[in-house]
């Protein structure tokens, strides 16, 4: 049969001869690795066996010339179709460039190598046995190793400051280092949940290690929570502080790992503490969650920790301090004396304390003009007294002496790490630490970083790592998985209970926002004050920007305050010819009627200016009060003055009478003026909803409507997100110079 060629110009032989093939096609691959410049493709050229004709998968020819025979293959198209789709199907794609199959990084690198791993040890042997010709050339480099058995070493350093913990496997009886081999996993993938199911982990003879993700996710777990601290190629350093972020998964062996799974253990769960009883020369029952935390304290003090007593004014931290350095005391392990740092304001109510429930421990009171002279008697004592304010002055004196406890009442006190406060306390000997306070985040997580930097130095990483690792992370981009790992790190750290939660006994307390709109005069003050603060603020902020002029809106924000609580406040001549106070006559009204129903009362403010004005508008009235702010020389006295019934009302300056004393005599609270902080309102409350109340408490806070103070109290509530989501998984929001801004927009 004659045939015209197409595409020809010259005319063909008069005897061109073609026959015509008719045979069943062999897939034939061809397995093999490509350089292109500095990549190495690997690549898998499929073509189909006729006899002795080869066609590439994706040609359409039906000629060749071979041996002298020009032949035609009548090509089974169909069969090749399904050739080639059981490799598409296999995740294989065409690539025109390289005439052959490629394994695409799609989604990712990890499952490119993955699929060839199921190819070669699953598929082609399986191929084989259908009839395919599978040829794997040397320059091929996907080879396949499988473990025999991962196992994780501890090794206790000599110390016991830190475990080595060492990660390995096993594969055909060669045992490998495994840390070096899968931290590189955790900068390609930030959440071990994003994790393939399968992995193929590089080996130093190039070889991939295959592995499912669930086998070494622990250790992955691990490394993830750990990995910004001490580490050197094979190892990595863990401290006893941080066990319980270990995942002992049950499919690595743990060797050496008995005394730190019982540490993780406890620090979990708090399962297996020892539960320890109070002295029984303690002059004080205690109430169950006072038991649980002096044994959560001796959990402590067994391993050196440093934690925070957090739990809620009024629920006894100090009495359970005092019984936990009694207990000491009688095992011999009060070897040196106990430092306990405070505000001015509770050395009275320490001495108090401790004569009352702990006179076995004697004190030294290092406050007066006289203590120069005491310096020397330290080492007699088991307790010594001072303050804030003075131990910055007295540093000469202690930095020389070597203490059991360092004690903290009011941490929140050190929250900035920059003051010279808080690197000189940082700076003190003792083989133990303790914090005592009802708020150890009052606004950002910065706070809650001094406070363990003071505690256990290191265990937050530094105060940059700590911003960058989770502060920033949660405040800003409202990370959950951040807060997570926090929350966990720091829980076995930190004892919080709230009086809902351990004192169902204690009467409810009631919250009545009180409202009330300004007079024409002090509404148009305000205004007038607002618009121009406003006005000038903005050109501050556009010539400095906001950071620079951060001193210039709190000022603006005080003038407003002030307006709000009486005109009187401010030292403006405008202020000065207005005597009303809408707020003022409210408080009065308010006054009366408690008066008339033999209410106690304790009424709080931040100007102690208005203190003055309610004092003297009660005075006139014939009310017996009693009156503390920072300049109040007899402080005892006039404290007394209240809890024996000598007054029926107590004005008290929120900075000289937010903590410290012990008013469960009122069973009424008057917020006078709003305060940003609703943890320092909270703390004044507690004066009077604490251990020991047993009337119903009502809290009133006083507002002007379509003012500033609405704003705080929406403020308030941002704030106090923040030191929730340290115990929940509420989102949080950080206060910003904007928020501040917002405030002047009314």
């Amino acid at each position: 049969m004659m045939h015209t060629l197409p595409q020809e110009s010259i005319a063909p032989p008069k005897n061109f001869t073609i026959e015509e093939l008719r045979a069943e096609p062999i897939p034939c691959l061809h397995i093999y690795a490509q350089r292109f410049g500095e990549r190495t493709v690997h690549c898998m050229r499929l073509e189909y066996l006729y006899e002795a004709y080869r066609f590439d998968s994706h040609s359409k020819e039906l000629y060749q010339f071979l041996e002298g025979k020009n032949v035609k293959v009548l090509r089974d198209f169909e069969k090749e179709t399904a050739y080639r789709e059981h490799i598409e199907h296999l995740g294989f794609s065409y690539d025109s460039n390289v005439e052959a199959y490629l394994s695409f990084a799609n989604p990712s690198m990890h499952e490119a190598i993955e699929r060839w791993r199921i190819f070669i040890d699953e598929e082609v042997e399986k191929l084989r046995q259908e009839g395919w010709q599978i040829e794997i050339d040397e320059s091929f480099a996907y080879q396949f190793a499988y473990s025999d058995e991962i196992f994780a070493d501890f090794e206790e350093s000599g110390s016991s400051d830190w475990f080595n913990l060492s990660f390995g496997v096993e594969i055909g009886g060669e045992k490998l280092q495994l840390l070096p081999l899968i931290t590189p996993l955790l900068t390609e993938f930030e959440r071990i949940e994003d994790l393939p199911q399968k992995l193929n982990i590089q080996l130093p003879d190039g070889r991939y290690l295959h592995i499912a993700s669930s086998e070494i996710k622990p250790i992955l777990q691990t490394i993830y929570e750990l990995f910004d601290g001490e580490m050197n190629e094979e190892a990595l350093i863990v401290k006893p502080y941080n066990a319980h972020l270990l995942d002992f998964g049950e499919n690595t062996q743990w060797r050496g790992a008995e005394e730190i799974k019982k540490l993780a253990q406890e620090l979990k769960s708090f399962q297996g503490i020892e539960q320890i009883e109070p002295s029984t020369n303690l002059n004080a029952t205690l109430r169950a969650y006072q038991k649980e935390g002096i044994s959560w304290l001796n959990f402590l003090h067994r391993f050196k920790f440093g934690g925070i007593l957090a739990d809620d004014m009024g629920l006894g931290k100090t009495i359970q301090t005092l019984a936990f350095l009694q207990i000491l005391k009688e095992r011999g392990e009060l070897h040196q004396p106990s430092l306990v740092i405070m505000p001015t304001s509770l050395i009275g109510n320490w001495k108090s304390e401790i004569k009352k429930f702990t006179p076995d421990l004697n004190y030294l009171e290092l406050y007066g003009s006289e203590r120069d002279e005491l310096f020397d008697e330290i080492e007699s004592y088991d307790i010594v007294l001072t303050t804030y304010g003075l131990i910055v002055r007295d540093f000469e004196h202690y930095k020389k002496k070597a203490f059991e406890y360092i004690i903290l009442d009011e941490a929140q006190k050190i929250k900035n790490p920059k003051t010279k406060m808080a690197k000189v306390i940082k700076s003190l000997k003792s083989n133990c630490k303790l914090a005592l306070t009802g708020t150890p985040i009052e606004n950002h997580l910065g706070e809650l970083w001094s406070i363990f930097d003071f505690l256990m130095s290191g265990f937050l990483e530094s105060e940059r790592n700590f911003r960058t690792l989770f502060q920033n992370p949660i405040e800003k981009e409202h990370n959950l998985q951040k807060q997570e790992l926090l929350n966990r790190k720091i829980a076995p750290f930190i004892l919080r209970r709230t009086k809902d939660e351990v004192v169902k006994e204690l009467p409810p307390k009631t919250e009545i926002i009180k409202k009330v709109s300004f007079g024409p005069k002090q509404a148009t003050l305000y205004e007038n004050i607002r618009v121009a603060m406003e006005k000038k603020l903005r050109d501050a902020i556009k010539e400095k920007g906001l950071n620079r002029s951060h001193i210039m809106i709190l000022d603006a924000l005080l003038k407003l305050r002030q307006v709000c609580c009486h005109p009187q406040l401010l030292k403006l001549e405008s202020a000065k010819k207005i005597q009303e106070s809408a707020k003022l006559e409210m408080f009065l009204e308010l006054v009366e009627t408690l008066m008339a129903e033999g209410k106690k009362v304790l009424v709080f403010s931040q100007f102690t200016s208005m203190l003055s004005i309610l004092e003297e508008e009660i005075r006139s009235r014939k009310i017996k009060y009693s009156k503390l702010t920072g300049a109040t020389r007899k402080r005892e006295e006039a404290i007394e003055k209240f809890t024996k019934g000598d007054a029926d009302i107590f004005l008290i300056s929120l900075k000289a009478g937010g903590v410290g004393l012990n008013l469960v005599e009122a069973d009424t609270v008057i917020h006078y003026d709003p305060w940003w902080n609703p943890a320092v309102e909270n703390q004044a409350t507690d004066r009077a909803y604490r251990i020991g109340q047993d009337k119903a408490v009502f809290v009133y806070k006083l507002v002007v409507e379509n003012s500033i103070e609405e704003k705080i109290v929406e403020l308030q509530e941002k704030k106090k997100s923040i030191s929730e989501g340290i115990y929940s998984q509420k989102e949080q929001e950080s206060i910003s110079g904007e928020d501040l801004l917002e405030l002047l927009s009314i």
